[in-house]
C-alpha cells in the first residue's frame, strides 16, 4: 500500500478543504470546553483566595521546618548573675550537658560570694552546692578550674564569703562575622558591620542603646530582645539570661551519643581503638562496646527504630497473606459462573463490600481499642480490609475466565474439585499472585499510617517523634528508612509480577 508524503497530504487538503475541516459544531465545542476550564480555574482562584493564601503564607516558618529535617541546634543558656555568668546546656543537647564547643569562648576569674552560715553540726557548705548572692568585683588572676580560697565569715550577713573561679565573660560566634559578647549587665551583639548593645537590669528589664536594627525585635520597652542571624541561628536576650540557638548542617551524634566513650573522637581514632586499642570495658571487646553504643544510641535509638520497621514489614506481610488465603475460597463462592447458588454469591459479595467499605485506618482504631496498641491491631486491620478487596478482585477474575478449559476437563468425567483445580486455578493463579504482591507492597506503606494510631510498627515511633515538634531530624531518618523499604519492596514486587504475568511462562504454572 502506497504511503502519502506530507506534501501530498497538504495538496489534497488544499483541493478538498471541506473534507479535512471539522464541523462548526466540533470547532465551537473545543473552544467552549477551553473557555469553561479557564473560567472554572479563575472562579476557584477567587473563591478560595489562592492568591491571598500564598501571599500571607508564613514562608519563614516553612523554611525553618524543612531545615530542621537536615540540621540540628545547640542551645546553650547563659545565665546572668550579679558578677558572673552561669552557662548550661539542655539535658539532651547535641554537645551534652557539660558541653564546651569551640565557638563559645569563656573567660574566668576569682569572684566572691556569700553563702548562708552552717547550722548545728553540719559541715561548711561547698561552693558548688551552696546558694546565695554574689558580692564584690572580679579580682585576682584566673585560677585553675575548681580552685577556691578559704572561706571567711561575713559579719554583715551572718554568712561566709567564698572566693571561687567563675565565668565572668562569654563570647559566642554564630556563623561568619556574627558575635554575641556577654558580661554581667551588658550584652553586645555584632552582625556584620552593625552592632547592638543591650543593658541588663537583672530581673527587671532589657534596654537597647539606640534604635534596634532590622534583624532585632522587641515587643515592648524592657521586654526581651530577639536577634536573628538567618540560618546560623538566633538569640533571645532576657533580663536574667541569654538563650542561644546555633544551627548546624547534618545529624548530630548519629553514630555515638554523648554518653559513649567513643563520642567526639575522630573516625581514625575510633577504628584504632576497635582494632588494637586497650579494652575500655574489661567485660567485652571494644568492637562489641562500639556496636552496643550504636544500637542503643539514646538520641537516635537505632535498635528500636529498626525493630519497629521490621514490625511494620511483618505486619504488612502477615496481614496480606492471611487476607489472600481467606479471600481465595470465598471468591469461588462469590463468582456466579463457579457457584450457582445465588444466595451464596450475594452473601460472599456483601461480606466483601462490608470489609472494604470501612477504611483500614478505621479498622486500626477499632482493633487498637480491642487488642490494645501493637502489631496485632495492625495485622487485623490489614487482614479485614484486604480480605474484602481481594475477594472482589478474585471473584471478578474468576467470572472472566475462559470456560473452554473447564469444559475440556469436565468432558473426561473429572470430579467438580478437579475441574476447578485444573480448569480454573491455572488461569487465575498468576493474576491472584500478582494482585497480592501489589497489595503487599502497598500495605507496607499503609502499615506506617495505621501504626500512627496505635497499631504498632514504625508509624507509632514516627508519630511520637513528630509530636515533640523538635525531633524533626529523627523524623527525617525514619522517613528515609521507610522510603528505602518501599523502594526495595516495589522493585521486588514488580519483578515477581512481570515473571508471573508473562516474563517467564514456566513461572505462571501452578505448583
Amino acid at each position: 500500500m502506497a504511503v502519502l508524503s506530507l506534501s501530498e497530504v497538504g495538496e489534497i487538503a488544499a483541493r478538498h478543504p471541506q473534507v479535512f475541516a471539522g464541523s462548526l459544531r466540533k470547532r465551537l465545542a473545543g473552544w467552549a470546553i477551553g473557555l469553561g476550564v479557564a473560567a472554572y480555574l479563575a472562579f476557584a482562584w477567587w473563591f478560595f483566595a489562592i492568591g491571598a493564601v500564598f501571599a500571607n503564607g508564613n514562608w519563614d516558618i516553612a523554611g525553618a521546618y524543612l531545615a530542621d529535617w537536615v540540621t540540628y541546634e545547640v542551645r546553650p543558656t547563659i545565665g546572668i548573675e550579679e558578677n558572673h555568668l552561669e552557662i548550661s546546656f539542655p539535658r539532651f543537647d547535641p554537645v551534652g550537658e557539660r558541653g564546651n564547643p569551640d565557638w563559645l569562648t569563656r573567660e574566668t576569674a576569682m569572684v566572691e560570694r556569700v553563702v548562708a552560715a552552717p547550722t548545728g553540726n553540719a559541715a561548711t557548705s561547698s561552693a558548688g552546692g551552696s546558694a546565695g548572692s554574689f558580692l564584690g568585683t572580679v579580682g585576682g588572676k584566673p585560677a585553675p578550674t575548681g580552685s577556691s580560697a578559704a572561706a571567711a565569715p561575713s559579719p554583715a550577713t551572718g554568712g561566709e564569703a567564698i572566693r571561687q573561679e567563675e565565668t565572668v565573660s562569654a563570647t559566642v560566634e554564630i556563623g561568619s562575622r556574627n558575635l554575641i559578647e556577654i558580661v554581667p549587665g551588658v550584652v553586645t551583639v555584632t552582625r556584620g558591620s552593625e552592632t547592638l548593645v543591650a543593658d541588663i537590669v537583672r530581673g527587671r528589664s532589657v534596654t537597647a542603646r539606640g534604635p534596634l536594627p532590622d534583624w532585632a525585635e522587641q515587643k515592648e520597652p524592657g521586654a526581651k530582645i530577639i536577634v536573628h542571624f538567618g540560618f546560623p541561628g538566633r538569640a533571645e536576650i532576657e533580663e536574667d539570661e541569654v538563650k542561644i540557638r546555633h544551627r548546624f548542617w547534618g545529624w548530630a551524634n548519629f553514630v555515638f551519643d554523648t554518653n559513649s566513650p567513643f563520642w567526639g573522637k575522630p573516625a581514625g581514632e575510633v577504628f584504632s581503638l576497635i582494632a588494637s586499642g586497650e579494652r575500655i570495658d574489661p567485660k567485652r571487646s571494644n568492637l562489641a562496646l562500639a556496636w552496643d553504643n550504636i544500637l542503643n544510641n539514646s538520641e537516635w535509638q537505632h535498635l528500636d527504630v529498626w525493630t519497629k520497621l521490621l514490625q511494620t514489614i511483618v505486619m504488612a506481610f502477615v496481614g496480606t497473606v492471611f487476607a489472600s488465603l481467606l479471600a481465595f475460597p470465598l471468591a469461588f463462592a462469590a463468582a456466579r459462573n463457579i457457584t450457582q447458588s445465588r444466595i451464596a454469591n450475594q452473601v460472599a459479595k456483601r461480606l466483601f463490600d462490608f470489609l472494604r467499605s470501612v477504611d483500614m485506618l478505621i479498622w486500626a482504631l477499632f482493633f487498637t481499642r480491642a487488642f490494645g496498641p501493637g502489631p496485632l491491631a495492625g495485622i487485623s486491620a490489614i487482614f479485614f480490609t484486604d480480605t474484602g478487596t481481594f475477594g472482589k478482585l478474585y471473584s471478578e477474575t474468576l467470572e472472566n475466565i475462559d470456560d473452554k478449559q473447564r469444559e475440556g476437563i469436565r468432558s473426561v468425567g473429572a470430579a467438580p474439585s478437579l475441574v476447578q483445580r485444573y480448569g480454573v486455578v491455572p488461569q487465575v493463579l498468576p493474576v491472584f499472585l500478582s494482585q497480592s504482591l501489589y497489595f503487599w507492597e502497598s500495605n507496607t506503606r499503609s502499615a506506617t499510617i495505621i501504626g500512627a494510631v496505635g497499631a504498632g510498627g514504625i508509624g507509632l515511633k514516627l508519630w511520637e517523634a513528630m509530636r515533640t515538634n523538635s525531633d524533626w531530624e529523627n523524623v527525617a531518618y525514619m522517613v528515609l528508612l521507610i522510603l528505602i523499604v518501599v523502594f526495595v519492596f516495589d522493585n521486588i514486587s514488580n519483578a515477581l509480577r512481570r515473571r508471573l504475568m508473562g516474563g517467564d511462562p514456566a513461572g505462571a504454572q501452578p505448583v
